[in-house]
């Protein structure tokens, strides 16, 4: 099989665990208050957990090799702001698919960044396709009881309506591999970027103590955090 072959591959089996999330939501009768507490909460951590390793091991070692102080910190901040004013606005209009698009907004860029690694013929393309598949899963999982509670749409159309995201994650891949492979500080700023929003959503949506209700702001604190680390590891190596 082609490199191609394998980026689209891959990013189909990434995004087709948004709506096998989806399929293990819909099973609410095996023990009602122990799937809504306890193996709910699991699964967020599980998420959680898979989220914070795709930023710690890929997105930001990947990202800060390519990149100048100055573009890490930019591509840092931006994500942040990015990913805060995309929230904020969801929260506002009340929307039912905040975190459908919550997924696809981390989903997307990582799939160009996994493209983008298959044309350079580096090892972590096939990592990241591992992490952003187990991340998937309970994002999908998450968006379909957010739907099925807020939205009137009921269960196989929600699935039905996950499964329409499947064929974002090869067109990601396709445009990482064949557009996007010639201009490296491109992807890095892109892998930073999404690493950015991720941090944010993890803390701002996990980390209840990180955050005031009805407040999004504070979890930036998180990503500026994490920088602060990212631009100690930079000049040390620098």
């Amino acid at each position: 099989m082609t490199e191609l072959g394998q980026v689209l591959l891959l990013t189909t089996m990434a995004g087709a665990a948004i709506p096998i999330g989806g399929m293990i939501a819909m099973v609410e009768k095996i023990s009602p208050q122990w799937v809504e507490e306890e193996f709910r909460h699991s699964v967020i951590a599980f998420g959680g957990g898979v989220l914070i390793s795709a930023v710690a091991l890929v997105l930001v070692p990947d990202g800060v090799e390519q990149l100048s102080l100055g573009w890490i910190v930019t591509a840092f901040v931006a994500g942040a702001v990015v990913f805060w004013a995309l929230e904020t606005l969801l929260a506002r209009s009340q929307s039912s698919i905040a975190q459908l698009v919550a997924m696809l907004s981390d989903f997307i860029p990582e799939a160009i960044a996994l493209g983008a690694a298959f044309a350079h013929g580096e090892q972590t393309g096939a990592l990241l396709a591992v992490l952003i598949s187990l991340q998937n899963l309970p994002e999908g999982f998450n968006a379909y009881r957010e739907l099925n509670v807020t939205g009137n749409i009921g269960g196989k159309k929600l699935i039905l309506l996950l499964a329409t995201c499947i064929p974002l994650g090869p067109l990601a891949g396709w445009v990482g591999y064949e557009h996007l492979s010639a201009y490296p500080r491109v992807v890095g700023f892109i892998m930073l970027f999404a690493a950015s929003g991720i941090l944010y959503l993890t803390f701002q949506d996990l980390a209840p103590q990180s955050k005031v209700e009805n407040e999004r702001a504070p979890a930036i604190g998180a990503v500026f955090g994490f920088l602060l680390g990212v631009i100690g590891q930079v000049l040390l190596n620098g």
